[in-house]
């Protein structure tokens, strides 16, 4: 069973910054691919940016420039550092990831940007 454990959301005013954490069990992060992903209000859930095992990393271009996922193998979790905040960010932020053919995710974690 995989585990997967968001933490690090909150509010925060437009061009503020956070630091989102994705906590997995096992070895699952050294070994497979780790996504964000968002869902805000009445919109439908979408990819943030991903990161391969190699630590190469894929951005949505709503955020490229402005966030940043990296990962540490040491403590199998995957980070989201967000800078630059917009209103438009408002969203519950999810991580996932995927085993043989099983997709996991995280309960998710609000962020709120708003003045």
């Amino acid at each position: 069973q995989v585990q997967l454990v968001e933490s690090g959301g909150g509010w925060v005013q437009p061009g503020g910054s956070l630091r989102l954490a994705c906590a997995g069990s096992g070895t699952i992060f050294s070994r497979n691919v780790v996504s964000w992903y968002r869902q805000a209000p009445g919109k439908e859930r979408e990819l943030v940016a991903f990161i391969n095992p190699l630590s190469v990393t894929t951005y949505a271009n709503s955020v490229k420039g402005r966030f940043t996922i990296s990962r540490d193998h040491a403590k199998n979790t995957v980070y989201l550092q967000m800078n630059g905040l917009k209103i438009e960010d408002t969203a519950v932020y999810y991580c996932r990831t995927t085993v043989s053919t099983n997709v996991y995710w995280g309960q998710g974690t609000q962020v709120t940007v708003s003045s």
